[in-house]
């Protein structure tokens, strides 16, 4: 293994500048703002999927200050749709921290960036080291799995002695220089070719080195989390439609769909009285089909009932309720499965 330590960045570097990603919208700067949002957003989510919300993101929010002093309504609604929306919470958070703490600066030890809020060990050393080319190891999931082939790491790469020699490897390649091209290397090489299913072996910098190539292991290395059957939850949603609008909630800052605008929860019962409450009369309910929804931790079976409601022009919803037009709904700060729901209830209304 000593070896392969000793040309693992070298050619990890020559592979990165020749054959690695360069034009990505959040490449060639050292806007440490506009890294740091490209890291958070690529967070469990795509690249493909990531650039059309990163530029949008951008033209809301071009600095840091104008994110801080932005409501958190707004900085949800523009990340409706990209999903684990913890990260939108702790990114508008940590852009107050970073004004009202380091005079609208961001800060550069890596330390101090891991500890802003939403931003860990990782992420932090990815930060620094494309903004201020700062020597530090990144340990994302597309490297750990780089690392647990190419080195034959056995041992699920969460459990914490596995993580624990990942970090310690990961510390032990790193480059004397050229941590900007080291680093965006192993980002593109998981992302490209050393993929979760089928790594393309033969195209890879790599190839002679490889542990689980040579040994014919890519399927099993790295070790996948021990099995565990997720609990179901079932709930009942009320989606209360006036013709032109729909009832929403505002949900509380922390916590599942914290901030986002969902569905009162409840059935036939609670219908009547959200008409009571809310001053409008309940003409027709019907129940619509159910969706199912999987969390990191448990799976939400939703069992949505569509309730029409007499339209009145000057319906005013109390403090924390919204009425949502219909046309507003691509748009709105919605969680992915109660956007599917509206969509499914314009449909069947027309």
């Amino acid at each position: 293994m000593t070896e392969s330590l000793r040309i693992f960045s070298a050619r990890l570097i020559k592979w990165q500048r020749e054959h690695g990603r360069h034009d990505l919208p959040w490449q060639n700067t050292r806007d440490a703002y506009r890294i740091w949002l490209a890291e958070i957003m690529l967070q469990q989510t795509q690249v493909g999927t990531v650039i059309p919300y990163y530029t949008r993101f951008l033209e809301r929010f071009p600095t840091i200050e104008s994110l801080a002093q932005a409501p958190l309504a707004s900085v949800l609604e523009l990340w409706a749709g990209l999903g684990y929306y913890a990260r939108a919470r702790n990114l508008h958070r940590c852009a107050q921290v970073i004004v009202t703490d380091h005079g609208g600066e961001f800060p550069k030890e890596v330390q101090v960036i891991a500890g802003l809020p939403g931003i860990g060990r990782s992420t932090a050393a990815a930060i620094s080291a494309f903004a201020f080319g700062t020597r530090a190891a990144i340990l994302d999931g597309n490297v750990k799995r780089v690392l647990a082939r190419c080195f034959g790491i056995e041992g699920f790469p969460g459990s914490a002695k596995t993580e624990k020699a990942l970090w310690l490897l990961a510390d032990t390649l790193l480059p004397a220089k050229n941590i900007e091209a080291y680093t965006q290397g192993l980002m593109d090489l998981g992302s490209t070719l050393c993929t979760r299913r089928k790594p393309f072996c033969s195209s890879c910098p790599m190839h002679a080195l490889c542990i689980a190539r040579r040994e014919g292991r890519q399927a099993e290395l790295p070790v996948s989390k021990p099995g565990k059957v997720l609990p179901e939850r079932e709930t009942s949603l009320l989606l209360l439609n006036d013709g032109k609008r729909v009832l929403l909630e505002r949900r509380p800052p922390a916590g599942i769909w914290g901030g986002l605008l969902t569905l009162p929860e409840g059935g036939t019962a609670e219908a009547r009285v959200f008409a009571r409450r809310h001053g409008f009369s309940l003409l027709d309910m019907q129940p619509l089909p159910s969706l199912r929804h999987s969390f990191s931790h448990f799976h939400l079976n939703i069992l949505p009932l569509l309730c029409t409601v007499e339209a009145r022009a000057c319906l005013v919803a109390e403090a924390g309720w919204q009425w949502l037009e219909h046309v507003e709904i691509e748009t709105a700060a919605l969680p992915t499965p109660i956007r599917r729901l509206l969509r499914g209830m314009l449909q069947k209304v027309g």
